[in-house]
């Protein structure tokens, strides 16, 4: 395979909506109904097309093509930022794992061969970034592999993610303040008042709401107060490093 370098900056991108919209299929903000709608899949998903065609059209490869496969194979098993991070997530999507059958990256908890190629993903990013890859590509990037195997995610960090794909897509980009306020609230029950949102403002001041129990449930005393930034057994949505409220969610796996 030749020797490809990552793209120049800017190279690889694709015109972003002007503003988030309906989807004409699902009637959800577009984007929002990924993987499922076809609409909203072909809407996020020409990011990483766009450059994987580049890489074919370079090894002169056509796409469904036999060697197409090889080729994704031969992505994954180069040195980590020889390609671009889109590559690298749509070279996965072409292959199935060995261990389960799914496509990898996405199958059971428990398989360790997905659990493998997932965490090997984000490899790319701590060497890239920021030089090759943004704060808003790698929401973007997150955001479409915990949709695209929202099992192996907590319930309330695939719904956040799925609020704020739509404003990812136009380039809007929370903070981790507005991250935890949006999954707090996620969390609270409130997904359908955050679905109404139009706007990414809108959807970020949100006000904040009481913690709901489930009706008939019983008060606990003395219970440790949970983090703000963690559900019930402590999966975080965002970098364990813990960037600054009011500072751009630039790694929040």
């Amino acid at each position: 395979m030749a020797d490809h370098r990552p793209f120049p900056p800017g190279a690889r991108r694709v015109a972003r909506p002007a503003a988030v919209s309906p989807c004409p299929s699902c009637g959800d903000l577009a984007g929002r109904g990924y993987p499922g709608c076809r609409f909203c899949a072909e809407l996020v998903d020409q990011y990483w097309l766009l450059d994987w065609q580049v890489l074919l059209a370079a090894e002169q490869l056509a796409e469904g093509g036999a060697g197409e496969r090889e080729l994704a194979e031969l992505v994954l098993a180069d040195e980590v930022g020889l390609h671009p991070w889109t590559c690298t997530d749509w070279a996965m999507s072409l292959l199935a794992c060995s261990q389960c059958g799914e496509e990898l990256g996405t199958g059971p908890v428990d398989c360790v061969r997905c659990a493998m190629a997932d965490g090997l993903r984000w490899s790319w990013d701590h060497a890239g970034f920021p030089s090759s890859i943004t704060a808003g590509e790698h929401a973007l990037r997150v955001a479409r592999a915990t949709l695209r195997a929202p099992h192996r995610r907590r319930a309330a960090v695939v719904r956040a993610w799925r609020l704020l794909l739509p404003f990812l897509l136009v380039g809007e980009l929370p903070t981790v303040g507005q991250v935890q306020r949006i999954r707090a609230s996620v969390l609270a029950g409130a997904y359908p008042e955050l679905a109404g949102c139009t706007t990414h403002v809108e959807l970020a001041s949100f006000p904040e709401l009481p913690w709901r129990r489930p009706e008939g449930s019983t008060r606990v005393e003395h219970q440790a107060k949970p983090r703000r930034d963690e559900d019930a057994t402590g999966d975080t949505l965002q970098d364990p490093t813990r960037t600054a409220s009011d500072e751009p969610a630039t790694d929040p796996v």
